[in-house]
């Protein structure tokens, strides 16, 4: 079972921030997972929220702020950083795009955009990409991209109209019903399973033969599941 870092090692260092992912490096996290979203001059940062005002004392709207605004207040990471230490480190890397967001699909077309402007190295370094959203449409599109897609569900309902290779469910929904992963193993699906942070879900996921962990806590889950 593979074991992604969520926006990094976020339990020890700031969610999303470069930190984070030298942190899940550091831990030897298999991969890392990030959100996406776009500023005002369309740069891709690695950012969860529409604001900044959860994770700091400042209050700006990513998709009204410019990057450079950004980058001098709360210095967001940029995928196109992240992407470097995921080629550099043969980290995985697995991207959510957010929705709904004021640009649309110009998020997914930009993603697209930059991972084949360096699809020569990605396919060098041997990493697996994908792409992951709760927005069906979105993950329509993404089935587009040339990399692995995937379809982010929280309710247990909307399993059967998944589109993509890649199913990612949250925990909660193999806490109540562990025969979920099997039955998406028979039709061929990837499971990934977020956000996996107890020791007891981790050893479920683990029992159940989870393909892929998202965790806050990637050293955690080494030691649990005795890694080296």
């Amino acid at each position: 079972m593979l074991i992604y870092a969520h926006r990094g090692a976020s339990i020890d260092f700031t969610e999303g921030s470069k930190a984070a992912y030298l942190g899940a490096l550091a831990q030897d996290a298999d991969g890392f997972e990030c959100d996406v979203r776009l500023t005002k001059d369309k740069q891709i940062i690695c950012y969860h929220d529409s604001d900044t005002k959860r994770l700091s004392n400042i209050d700006l709207k990513i998709a009204k702020s410019s990057y450079e605004e950004l980058k001098a207040k709360v210095d967001p990471y940029r995928l196109d950083e992240l992407l470097d230490l995921s080629i550099s480190n043969k980290k995985d890397l697995v991207i959510e795009l957010k929705h709904p967001v004021p640009t649309g699909a110009l998020i997914e077309k930009l993603v697209h955009k930059l991972l084949l402007s360096r699809n020569t190295e990605i396919k060098n370094s041997g990493i697996k990409i994908s792409l992951i959203s709760f927005s069906y449409l979105a993950t329509l599109r993404n089935l587009k991209s040339g990399y692995q897609a995937g379809y982010l569900v929280k309710n247990s309902n909307l399993i059967k109209i998944n589109p993509a290779p890649v199913i990612a469910l949250n925990i909660n929904i193999v806490r109540q019903n562990p025969k979920v992963i099997a039955d998406q193993h028979k039709k061929g699906k990837t499971v990934f399973v977020w956000t996996v942070n107890e020791a007891s879900d981790l050893l479920l996921c683990a029992k159940e033969g989870v393909d892929a962990v998202i965790t806050d806590k990637p050293a955690q889950a080494r030691m649990l599941l005795g890694y080296s």
